[in-house]
C-alpha cells in the first residue's frame, strides 16, 4: 500500500463544452467557481476539488492514452450521499438534467440515482438505506 493515499483533492474532468459544463456546476449543484481560466474552472465541493477542462487541453495529462470522447462510453462515475435520493431525483428533473437511472434501490443497500453532465460525466446520489428490522 502506497504511504498517504487518504484524500481525494481534486478530480479533473473533460469537457469539451467547458461554458456549459461550468454552468452545470454552478446552477444545479450551486457550487462556487474558485479559479477559472480559458481552458477550465474549479469549483469546490467541501472537502474536493473538481477542476472541468477542456478536452482538447486534456492531452498532456493522459499521455500517451487519448481523451475519450464524451458518446465512447461512461468515463467516469462519482458518487455524493445524500439523505433523500427521491427529492434530488425531483431537483435534478426540475434542472432538465439527463438521468440515466433511477431512484433504485440497489443490493448494497442504496438508493441511486444516476445523472450525466453537459460533458457526458456519469453522476450518482446514494441515499443509504436502513436495514428492516
Amino acid at each position: 500500500m502506497i504511504k498517504g493515499l487518504n484524500k481525494i483533492e481534486v478530480i479533473t474532468i473533460f469537457a469539451e463544452d467547458l461554458a456549459a459544463t461550468r454552468a452545470f456546476y454552478e446552477n444545479v449543484f450551486g457550487l462556487e467557481v474558485v479559479w477559472a481560466d480559458e481552458a477550465s474552472a474549479v469549483v469546490r465541493l467541501e472537502n474536493l476539488m473538481i477542476n472541468i477542462l477542456r478536452a482538447d487541453r486534456a492531452g498532456t495529462l493522459v499521455e500517451p492514452h487519448p481523451v475519450a470522447g464524451p458518446r465512447s462510453g461512461a468515463r467516469l462515475l462519482i458518487t455524493i450521499e445524500v439523505a433523500d435520493a427521491n427529492a434530488v431525483y425531483e431537483e435534478l428533473k426540475q434542472h432538465g438534467v439527463t438521468i440515466l437511472n433511477g431512484p433504485v434501490d440497489r443490493p448494497w443497500g442504496r438508493r441511486t440515482v444516476a445523472f450525466t453532465d453537459p460533458a457526458g460525466n456519469a453522476w450518482e446520489v446514494a441515499q443509504i438505506l436502513t436495514p428492516a428490522s
